[in-house]
């Protein structure tokens, strides 16, 4: 490879914009932003570096071979932000310890991780999202889960279902089958990949009852509305887990009063990262993109490891997937404003200034010629251009 070659590449998992691009992004963001603000959730910003030991806090082992990790002039190792939460949580248990709870929290943010590149997902991505830190009810769960649909829905998003579950069902259910750590960390893994056929050789080598083999081993089948509740009540004969259902229940009543029910269905199997969240977890989907648009949960251990211990919810929408789902379904937009092109002859540049500046001041998006030209040739660049008006000044 040559070195012009090198320098018109970029990094594998990154990407351009382009102007239209951009703009769309810029459009949606701003949206998103305005709807966190509606809804009494301030934005904050961090860093878009941090120390690897905070990054690492909560499930650091499974963490940090994710992550762009380098060293500061001090030795210190230091790493690119791979999401949002602990960050926020690092600034809530230290600089805003003593402000009143609950605290609800947003943010548009880049955040780089290492993944298998594809559409829709790469090494540096845009998320929005928010934290509401300083309430353990699931009025607070609610609250966010009609949160995350509003947003995809005032984005434009016609056709998306969430999906909702509670990693408490199945910790209460594998304790209920008496399995090791090391046999529930596998199956937690599986159930996390949504691997099937590794799931079920895993429960079919541990030396339970046929009966309990089958209900570990179609947890991830475990999907649907209401009933849902009642058929997992039955499986369940552990305090834990039922309580765990009966919080999804809770839940889900509230989201019969925001009016987002019928975009919510139960999915037992979703149990996300089961480190680091600790009661309802959900993932929004839309058809054709085979990952998430959104996702979220509950995470009340969190800030505790940082020395401020606060229960916690929140959820994370993809940026780009989003962009990608309305384009899916037929809803990309031009969004760059193009009103006037001003154009002028051999001695009007100074005419020409003033009219743009009006135009500008009008509240109008104005491009004004670098050079004079004749009013065929400024009509040709206004219409290559694609203004909407053109004013030549003569």
């Amino acid at each position: 490879m040559n070195q012009n070659d090198m320098v018109l590449e970029i990094p594998y998992g990154t990407r351009d914009f382009l102007p239209d691009e951009s703009a769309a992004k810029r459009v949606i963001e701003s949206r998103l932003m305005n709807i966190f603000s509606s809804w009494g959730y301030d934005e904050i910003v961090t860093p878009v570096i941090e120390y690897l030991d905070t990054l690492t806090m909560e499930g650091g082992e499974t963490i940090e071979p994710h992550l762009f990790k380098f060293f500061d002039r001090n030795n210190r190792t230091i790493a690119l932000r791979h999401e949002m939460t602990t960050p926020i949580a690092r600034v809530v248990a230290s600089r805003m310890r003593e402000e009143p709870r609950p605290l609800r929290l947003s943010y548009v943010s880049d955040v780089c991780r290492y993944e298998e590149a594809q559409a829709g997902r790469q090494c540096e991505f845009y998320q929005a999202g928010v934290e509401l830190m300083g309430s353990a009810s699931p009025a607070a769960d609610a609250e966010v889960i009609a949160l995350a649909a509003e947003c995809m829905r005032k984005s434009g998003l016609k056709n998306f279902q969430i999906c909702l579950g509670e990693v408490e069902f199945v910790s209460g259910l594998m304790r209920q089958f008496h399995l090791g750590e090391e046999t529930q960390e596998k199956i937690k893994g599986a159930m996390e990949r949504r691997d099937l056929v590794t799931l079920k050789n895993i429960v079919d080598e541990t030396s339970m009852p046929a009966a309990s083999r089958e209900v570990l081993a179609n947890l991830p089948l475990l999907h649907g509305g209401e009933e849902i509740i009642k058929k997992a009540w039955d499986i369940a004969i552990n305090e834990e887990s039922r309580r765990a259902l009966d919080n999804l229940s809770a839940i889900y009543r509230l989201l019969k009063s925001y009016g987002v029910a019928d975009a919510v269905y139960f999915d037992l199997g979703v149990i996300r990262d089961f480190s680091y969240y600790t009661g309802m977890v959900f993932e929004a989907y839309t058809p054709g993109l085979g990952f998430p648009l959104a996702g979220g949960g509950r995470y009340d251990r969190l800030l505790s490891d940082f020395g401020a211990p606060c229960p916690a919810t929140g959820f994370a929408l993809g940026i780009e997937r989003l962009m990608l789902a309305l384009e899916r379904e037929g809803q990309s937009k031009k969004h760059t404003k193009k009103d006037v092109f001003i154009a002028y002859a051999d001695g009007k540049l100074e005419t020409a200034i003033e009219a743009a500046t009006k135009q500008r001041a009008d509240g109008k998006a104005v491009e004004l010629s670098p050079s004079p030209m004749t009013e065929a040739e400024a009509e040709s660049d206004g219409r290559r251009a694609k203004y909407d008006e053109l004013i030549y000044v003569k």
